[in-house]
């Protein structure tokens, strides 16, 4: 059974439906959802995190018992890497359908928060075939001699999904491609013998941005983490250096 915060429920709380259309309509449980809320805290895509509570004042209060007080730090921590550890082997659990029926099935019943994770871990399913198969049922439903209700929200289904995750493989690809556009600049970087020159010829090409510099701070946190004090110094240096041209 589909979580109430699936992408499923989330579609037929559309505002395409009439007051007395929706009113006429007896949701089974599975699609029965309650009204997502859309808050802005930052990038999480898992959401682990969670919807921000209480006012500003108590959001800089928590923050800065966080960093004042280790012990609820590390508190916090551990219970983030608990609540991601329980989403990844709910994700893993999960069986996914060999057809691309079963998998149109797959997207709809998968939460909302889970969707951008999903489309990562199943980018290569998501090709031409796949969205033919969504256009083909759409395009049945919609010439289909009797439209029933169950067909309607069937509609409003797939053609909400199929924009979600239209959208959401463009986001990832241009994600992918910006990757390993960062990672040929850093290494770039890190390889000049005249590493200020390298950057301002960067510069001027417009080739320094935040995901360069995003990159560079994993690393960092890699090595930190593999007690290389050296290559953490080594790239806590390029990293100052960076700070001063970046633009974007």
């Amino acid at each position: 059974m589909a979580s109430s915060a699936s992408l499923r429920g989330a579609m037929l709380q559309s505002p395409l439906l009439t007051p007395r259309l929706a009113a006429r309509r007896a949701l089974t449980a599975r699609r029965r959802a309650v009204p997502a809320k859309i808050s802005c805290i930052g990038w999480d895509p898992e959401g682990i995190l969670g919807a921000p509570t209480g006012g500003h004042i108590a959001r800089l209060e928590f923050r800065r018992r966080l960093e004042s007080d280790s012990d609820a730090r590390e508190a916090f921590e551990r219970q983030v890497r608990e609540e991601k550890e329980r989403r990844r082997s709910e994700r893993e659990a999960r069986v996914i359908p060999d057809t691309d029926a079963g998998l149109v099935e797959f997207f709809l019943d998968t939460e909302a928060r889970e969707i951008e994770v999903e489309i990562g871990r199943l980018r290569p399913r998501l090709n031409e075939a796949f969205f033919n198969h969504i256009s083909r049922e759409i395009a049945q439903i919609k010439f289909a001699v009797t439209r029933t209700a169950e067909l309607e929200d069937r509609l409003i289904e797939l053609e909400a999904m199929q924009k979600v995750l239209l959208e959401g493989v463009e986001a990832y690809d241009k994600l992918q491609n910006d990757l390993v556009t960062a990672k040929e600049r850093l290494m770039k970087i890190l390889q000049s013998s005249d590493k200020k020159a390298t950057l301002l010829e960067m510069v001027e090409r417009n080739e320094l941005n935040i995901s360069i510099l995003t990159l560079l701070d994993e690393n960092i946190a890699s090595a930190k983490t593999s007690n290389q004090d050296e290559a953490v110094a080594f790239m806590e240096n390029v990293r100052s250096s960076i700070v001063k041209y970046i633009t974007v």
